[in-house]
């Protein structure tokens, strides 16, 4: 793992798990959105926002606005501003309507406010915002990879192209976003994207890096083992078993 440059920030919004990985010293940021505080069952987003600055104070957490229109995203953008000099904003590329969030991501940069552009899909939106970055402000693009897979087209290119086009730009930091399988991590290195965020099931895969494929072989047939011994039934009849052990 130490050969990897890609940096590796964990997705999610369980605090548990966030303080878990960080105690461990293997990640070097932290992302968060509203279906992952839904799914953690986050009851207060600003509480749980403070608390999450006040555990991990060193190292890049992103929390993103909720609003859908654009003047009550940038109030909530400043507000999230006001949690620590460790946060980024995420802001949308677009709302709910497709209406381009740029004119706002160009008044936040602007105020000097560290952003993290979210939900890009496209070249288009990464030359648009990588465009409307201030050089001299730290930002992340985030380009969802794993999401541009799921439509069946290889995000390989698109993420070759992303990496060229923030290059342009010394405050752009691309992100492999939505992840899929730990391999993600190695083509996101290989290609020279700055970022990648993981799940804590890919983290933990990660740290099993290195394994013979012979022994992940028998591991995965141990674990076949332990799944039957849990079942509690049998293909055979007692019969049937009992001629197998006479015979």
């Amino acid at each position: 793992m130490n050969h990897l440059k890609v940096k590796i920030y964990a997705d999610g919004a369980d605090i548990n798990d966030m303080l878990s990985a960080y105690k461990a010293g293997f990640v070097s940021g932290f992302t968060t959105n509203p279906s992952l505080m839904k799914r953690a069952g986050v009851a207060d987003y600003v509480a749980f926002a403070k608390e999450v600055v006040e555990k991990i104070p060193d190292l890049p957490l992103s929390f993103e606005v909720f609003a859908d229109d654009f003047e009550t995203m940038e109030k909530e953008a400043e507000k999230i501003h006001s949690f620590g000099k460790n946060v980024f904003i995420k802001i949308p590329i677009t709302n709910t309507k497709g209406e381009s969030s740029i004119p706002l991501i160009k008044k936040l940069q602007k105020k000097g406010f560290s952003l993290n552009v979210t939900a890009i899909l496209t070249t288009k939106q990464v030359e648009d915002t990588v465009a409307a970055l201030d050089p001299d402000v730290e930002n992340i693009v985030s380009v969802f990879a794993g999401r541009i897979a799921d439509t069946g087209r290889d995000p390989i290119p698109y993420m070759k192209k992303s990496v060229e086009l923030c290059k342009h730009n010394k405050g752009a930091q691309l992100l492999w976003a939505s992840s899929r399988e730990l391999f993600n991590v190695y083509e996101a290195d290989r290609l020279g994207v700055d970022i990648i965020t993981c799940t804590p099931a890919i983290i933990e895969k990660l740290k099993k890096v290195g394994k013979s494929l012979e022994q992940v072989s028998l591991d995965t047939v141990k674990g076949f083992n332990k799944d039957i011994q849990s079942l509690g039934y049998t293909i055979l009849s007692q019969d049937e078993a009992s001629s197998v052990s006479r015979g």
